[in-house]
């Protein structure tokens, strides 16, 4: 029997176990998929409903009226049945009750979700006047069965008060979804989305829907049905996946969507649901932009004629050439040719982004519509107006959005295309690629005085990450694509070459501060060889703070910055020619030395905890700073962490280096920690107990992988998506003095400990250590070095990464 067949024979089918089986074998089949599916599941819930409607004696004056979702016909395999029960009153309330249980009971004993209600037709005015999401679902009202005219009659006066009251209620409901783009999120950036609640979801095209049908203003229909379909076919995949009435994209169910969609991976999905979310939030504001000058020009124009007695003309503000301001928008001025002025996109862009305004729809259009692309190398005016628009600040990205939903970012810059929508599966990122760049460029407008040139640090901050999306390394990528971009945009070859610098290396100063001893003098000496010049060095301090602050608040902080500072400081003082300093002549701070003397005498552990609070930004973490000193012997770097971690203490940051003592003290050195931590919950530990249980954990009374594991027994943690394996490298030319050996894994309670453990069962001495953690992902770097202080052979290198990997599966 084919779905067509079920859907006929359950006419007038009041059975429930008939219905079920039509329902299930619908859902099963391939036949049908996104809107026939949905139109055909509609349709069998219609005529089910209207078989149990007319099953039992019938009742005058009654009707039976989807709304909402169900009113829409957009039923997904989980969806809630929106129905109202109308009646005009004259039926005794006994038995419209009785015509209410012979609805609502089959559909309760069938497991689905009901959302009913029963209402004599001046209820349901008074019901939705009082409650928007109420006269929301109205909208959508859809007879079933009994009626009509009652029916019809309802959802006349429903949409007539509904014109009536819009300016007081369009304003209610854009605060409605102000709110809940508050509390759900962008769509179009979250790796985990709730398809209908967050800002560019199916909320807000119902919503979309609703101004539309005020008649007072109307979203731009390019692209939105399309967009709705999409997130639409998404629901009913993850429904059928799941078994769920769910609207949560969850992480450990993308795959199997997208594979149910027919589509290449779980990034392909993503993309595609960014876009479709981009379209609808793009639609949402040029569409309560435009409620917004509809209802200011009604409550402007009686006062004009009242003093002008006539219709006064809006005034247009000269911008730019052919760009004025037209009621608060930008727009084309009237003598404007787009057909003509191929630098007219740029200039109509950069003025809106100056200027703080938004750039007309239509303006936007007609330059989509009738510009000219631009030759090959771009004019000069061209390529200053592009960096104006960059540099314009926040403004900047709600015009570069404007350019994008009508395709003019990618016929400006055709290798866009590649990163537009690309989800960039890290917890630490907030954006999609796309919309990182552009905030990098917002982050480096905040900078441009900093430095010598601020127009290679604006197309630097757009262009960093343009070779994601490709195989291999994205830096070395994006440097070939940076090289042939900035040469189309018209700057010359010594530019040219500094910006696909600043691209290859966007990510060595962070990468080289956190995790590199910057005492080692080949630290210093590699990064000055990989900038060449002050000039870029400049620069990239710039890009690394503007990239660092547009992924997210765990990528940069005050301590970041310091390290960051520092380097730079080392390396422009060798571009100089100043000397780079011998690492036995590191300063160190009176606190530190005080601890080291200490340990020294005491020939124990000696730690301090303050609170971390001097030089803090707002955006710093929250913990306290740990200095630990211990007389070096082996075992330190695992004792500590396993402390730590017994103590339910997260690490954020740890610094591990080998002090020598002064000669006037004693032979021997000291090994001296310094730790950023924070309670996982609750108030820290006094710093005597730490040391207590520091003290038997060197000298063995304490078995902390022992606790460890009983604790984790006793209390398993919740597990969600697999986080993909650790991974331990050796990084090839770190250090003339010691063997570095990369770790990147998922952070966990006892991470640090574990690799410790795992570095003193090979015997290697860690001589200093850069430990860090960005949001769930732990980035660590240990300098090591044999028993007799050299680096390690690569067969001996090569063993300890086996060991470390092996403690970290």
């Amino acid at each position: 029997m084919t779905t067509t067949d079920t859907v006929t024979e359950s006419q007038g089918d009041a059975n429930p176990s008939g219905y079920a089986a039509a329902r299930l074998r619908l859902l099963q089949g391939e036949e049908r998929s996104g809107p026939p599916r949905r139109a055909a599941l509609a349709q069998l819930t219609d005529e089910w409903l209207a078989g149990l409607f007319a099953g039992g004696a019938p009742l005058k004056g009654t009707a039976l009226v989807a709304v909402g979702g169900y009113g829409r016909g957009e039923l997904s395999p989980r969806s809630d049945l929106d129905l109202l029960l109308l009646h005009d009153g004259s039926a005794d309330a006994g038995a419209i009750a009785s015509l209410a249980d012979r609805i609502w009971y089959p559909v309760w004993d069938l497991g689905l979700a009901l959302d009913h209600s029963v209402r004599t037709a001046g209820e349901v005015r008074k019901t939705a006047g009082e409650d928007l999401k109420v006269q929301l679902g109205l909208l959508d009202a859809r007879h079933i069965a009994g009626d009509l005219g009652l029916t019809a009659g309802v959802r006349t006066s429903v949409l007539a008060d509904w014109r009536n009251q819009a300016p007081r209620r369009l304003g209610e409901l854009q605060e409605l979804c102000g709110e809940r783009a508050e509390r759900q999120g962008e769509l179009q950036y979250l790796l985990e989305p709730d398809l209908k609640e967050a800002r560019g979801g199916l909320r807000d095209a119902t919503a979309l829907r609703a101004v539309a049908a005020s008649w007072l203003a109307d979203a731009p229909r390019a692209g939105l049905d399309e967009a709705r379909r999409r997130l639409l076919d998404v629901r009913d995949a993850l429904h059928l996946v799941t078994g769920r009435a769910t609207d949560r994209l969850a992480l450990q169910e993308q795959d199997q969507v997208a594979a149910s969609l027919g589509l290449l991976d779980a990034d392909t999905l993503l993309r595609q649901v960014y876009e479709a979310a981009r379209t609808i939030s793009y639609a949402s504001d040029v569409t309560w932009r435009e409620v917004g000058r509809v209802l200011r020009s009604r409550k402007a124009k009686p006062r004009l004629r009242a003093m002008l007695g006539s219709k006064a003309a809006p005034e247009r503000t000269p911008l730019a050439e052919g760009v004025v301001e037209l009621d608060g928008e930008v727009v084309l001025a009237r003598v404007a040719r787009p057909d003509r002025d191929p630098v007219l996109p740029l200039r109509a862009a950069a003025a809106a982004a100056q200027a703080g305004l938004p750039l007309s729809l239509h303006a936007v259009r007609a330059l989509a519509g009738a510009a000219r692309p631009l030759p090959a190398p771009w004019p000069a005016e061209a390529r200053e107006q592009f960096v104006t628009l960059l540099g314009a600040g926040r403004p900047t990205v709600a015009v570069w959005e404007a350019l994008e939903a009508e395709g003019l970012i990618t016929r400006l810059l055709p290798d866009w295309e590649r990163v537009r929508c690309r989800p960039q599966r890290n917890a630490v990122h907030t954006w999609t690629v796309d919309r990182h760049l552009v905030e990098a460029a917002v982050q480096a407008s905040e900078l441009t005085r900093r430095v010598h040139r601020p127009d290679l640090l604006l197309v630097a901050a757009l262009l960093h990450d343009i070779g994601k999306g490709w195989p291999g390394d994205h830096s070395e990528a994006g440097e070939v694509i940076a090289r042939d971009v900035a040469a189309r945009i018209g700057f010359d070859r010594g530019d040219v070459e500094v910006l696909s610098t600043l691209v290859r290396h966007h990510l060595l100063l962070i990468d080289t501060a956190t995790r590199r001893d910057l005492d080692d003098p080949a630290t210093i000496r590699s990064v000055a060889e990989a900038v060449g010049s002050a000039g870029v060095l400049e620069l990239l301090h710039a890009l690394t703070e503007a990239d660092a602050l547009a992924t997210g608040p765990a990528a940069w902080s005050t301590w970041r910055g310091s390290l960051v500072a520092d380097l730079v400081k080392r390396v422009g003082a060798l571009l100089a020619g100043d000397p780079v300093p011998d690492p036995s002549q590191v300063e160190y701070t009176v606190e530190q030395e005080r601890l080291a003397l200490e340990a020294f005498r005491t020939a124990g552990p000696v730690l301090t905890l303050r609170a971390q609070t001097e030089g803090a930004g707002a955006d710093e973490p929250v913990g306290v700073e740990l200095l630990v000193a211990v007389p070096d012997q082996p075992g330190v770097l695992p004792a500590v962490a396993g402390v730590l971690a017994m103590h339910r203490l997260t690490v954020r940051t740890a610094d591990l280096r080998a002090v020598s003592l002064p000669d006037d003290v004693g032979p021997g050195s000291v090994l001296l920690l310094q730790w950023r931590v924070a309670a996982e919950y609750g108030s820290l530990p006094e710093a005597a107990r730490l040391r207590a249980d520091l003290v038997r954990a060197l000298d063995g009374s304490l078995d902390i992988a022992a606790r460890l594991a009983e604790r984790d027994a006793a209390y398993p943690r919740r597990r969600g998506a697999v986080a993909p394996p650790a991974r331990v490298s050796v990084a090839p030319a770190g250090s003339r003095l010691a063997t570095v050996i990369e770790v990147r894994a998922q952070d966990a309670p006892g991470l640090l400990h574990r690799i410790g453990r795992a570095l003193e069962s090979v015997g290697v001495m860690v001589r200093s250590a850069h430990v860090s953690t960005l949001g769930s992902n732990a980035v660590d770097a240990f300098y090591v070095t044999g028993p007799e202080g050299a680096p390690l052979a690569a067969e001996d290198a090569a063993e300890v990464v086996r060991s470390v990997e092996g403690a970290l599966r």
